[in-house]
């Protein structure tokens, strides 16, 4: 009878020290970046899409939504970005214009800690982009999704991503899945 007593009050303890332990880890997977931005900006691109002398002006409006959480043995930071950019491209000396609006996730599959002081990081970018001509109708298309790999200073926290620094973009590991046109060759003529 007390040997029984004791197993149940051993199963107790463990079910209690395994659930403080589950609420533990669920805590420390906190948000630990949440932003929400607003952009607004124009620029002037000369030698447009390698055209010499086609000078365009693209007038940028963006919304992001970005948050990022540990994960891990290492608590290293998973970046998830939700956003969604308009672009009006305007040839001054034509008065031509085309609309680009691109929605898009871009979130880190794998964040390696090289050991070295930087971070690899896995991104998979998936979305739509679409080019509007004046008409209003789709001259270009851009579904689909890639993943890439960048290369960041982690400068001795890597669990801490406020004070990361971009190194180098490592390149596409995969190519895009899905529809790919040609944006100069869709976009160039309709400014023309």
């Amino acid at each position: 009878m007390r040997r029984s007593r004791t197993v149940r009050l051993t199963a107790i303890l463990a079910l209690g020290a395994s659930a403080a332990v589950t609420l533990a880890t669920a805590a420390s997977a906190k948000v630990i970046v949440r932003e929400t931005t607003h952009e607004e900006d124009t620029f002037v691109l000369n030698n447009f899409c390698d055209v010499q002398g086609l000078t365009v002006e693209d007038a940028f409006v963006g919304d992001f939504r970005l948050r990022a959480v540990p994960h891990g043995r290492g608590r290293l930071a998973y970046f998830l970005e939700h956003g969604k950019v308009t672009q009006v491209f305007t040839n001054p000396a034509t008065d031509k214009s085309v609309t680009a609006v691109s929605r898009f996730i871009e979130k880190d599959l794998r964040v390696t800690d090289n050991g070295d002081g930087t971070l690899t990081i896995l991104v998979l970018s998936t979305g739509n982009g679409v080019v509007y001509g004046a008409d209003g109708k789709a001259i270009a298309r851009n579904p689909g999704q890639v993943r890439f790999e960048i290369l960041v200073d982690h400068n001795g926290t890597p669990a801490d991503p406020s004070d990361d620094e971009f190194l180098a973009d490592l390149g596409e590991v995969k190519g895009s899945t899905g529809r790919t046109d040609d944006f100069c060759a869709a976009v160039v003529p309709a400014l023309t």
